[in-house]
């Protein structure tokens, strides 16, 4: 039987993706769910502007998008202080960084990042043979100075961070991930995922000149804006970097209702500012239906909620699974000791009433489940 040549890297990797999405979850359990609280999208949804200027833009869907992005990343530009030839956009962060690591990484070339921090990320980088060096967690944070021990001692192509993080929506200043930049190695790129940044406190946005080209910051439009579906990101570095994209990246990527949506998105700054205490509220409902459970929940600078089940990674993934029954999606961090946790997303009233009635019995099946 003939078969297709796959190259040798391709042919040795794992059948694997970085993530099960719900859809594929609600496909194999045969009904949807209550609750869609897994996978950090935003539940109150895009602004009115932005679904008006998708709306519109549908009409023109038998034209490709514009290759340049050329309004959006003039938009970005103008709203970051740099030049449109900072900016790059793309098909999410996950696009970027695939397009990063084809760009960067070859087989056997080093990557530092935290164990346990965002699948997605490692994913490419194995998929094009890169070697990844893990580092643990300090308490529920990554650990910058870890991090940089590590790229000094191995000097990597890549030193990967996200800021807040993802899973344990955990964050630092953004003046410590200012001093990380001047720290680099030489001959490596820091990848400053910043995918949360506009739901953190005041001062979690590194001071980083866009022109330092030492690292590269990606950002989306799928958390604080509500677009996850709409597959918007973009990164900001040294023009140099940024013109590298154009040799490898899919020019026709960006649909026109994508770039139409996130250019109304980006100018409407009250809704984001109506998304950041509909965000805070939540957070904060799901921290107190957490303690009326007797669970511990994790300070959060994201849209959603790690929670301290108390025991170990066995007894939280019991309770997701008990969840799930109960029709309530949400997911847990998968390295220890973060996977004592249950990531929780903030969400509308109804899928947090959800959450509230499920939550006791889940925990009462799970101890039944996990004895001692």
């Amino acid at each position: 039987m003939t078969q297709p040549r796959y190259t040798p890297l391709v042919a040795a990797l794992p059948a694997n993706v970085p993530f099960v999405g719900p859809d594929t979850l609600e496909r194999r359990r045969g009904r949807p769910f209550t609750a869609r609280l897994g996978a950090n999208e935003n539940g109150f949804g895009p602004s009115p502007r932005a679904i008006a200027a998708m709306a519109a833009a549908a009409g023109e869907a038998w034209m490709y998008g514009d290759a340049e992005n050329h309004d959006l990343r003039h938009a970005l530009a103008a709203h970051h202080g740099c030049a449109p030839e900072n900016v790059i956009v793309g098909e999410g962060i996950d696009g970027l960084l695939g397009y990063l690591c084809r760009l960067l990484i070859e087989p056997g070339d080093s990557v530092v990042t935290s164990d346990g921090a965002y699948p997605t990320f490692n994913f490419h980088v194995t998929g094009f043979g890169g070697i990844l060096h893990k580092l643990p967690y300090k308490g529920d944070h990554e650990d910058p100075e870890a991090l940089l021990a590590k790229a000094a001692e191995i000097g990597p192509k890549l030193l990967y961070i996200s800021n807040p993080d993802n899973p344990m929506a955990s964050h630092h200043p953004g003046t410590v991930m200012a001093e990380m930049v001047s720290r680099v190695p030489s001959g490596t790129l820091m990848v400053l995922d910043e995918a949360y940044v506009e739901l953190a406190p005041e001062g979690t946005e590194a001071p980083i000149d866009a022109n330092d080209p030492r690292v590269i910051r990606m950002r989306t439009f799928s958390k604080a804006h509500g677009l996850a579906g709409a597959r918007v990101g973009y990164a900001l570095a040294h023009p140099e970097l940024i013109a590298a994209f154009d040799k490898i990246r899919n020019h026709f990527g960006m649909c026109r209702m994508s770039q139409a949506g996130a250019l109304a998105a980006l100018q409407d700054k009250t809704w984001l500012a109506y998304m950041r205490r509909l965000v805070e509220g939540s957070r904060n409902t799901i921290a107190q239906i957490a303690r009326d459970n007797g669970l511990e929940p994790l300070p959060s600078a994201a849209n959603f909620v790690a929670v301290d089940c108390g025991a170990d990674g066995a007894f939280a993934t019991a309770v997701l699974e008990e969840l799930a029954q109960a029709d309530v999606f949400v997911r847990k961090p998968g390295v220890a000791p973060q996977d004592r946790c249950i990531r929780i997303s903030c969400g509308p009233e109804p899928e947090m009433h959800a959450l509230a009635a499920a939550l006791p019995d889940a925990l009462a099946r799970a101890r039944d489940r996990t004895p001692g």
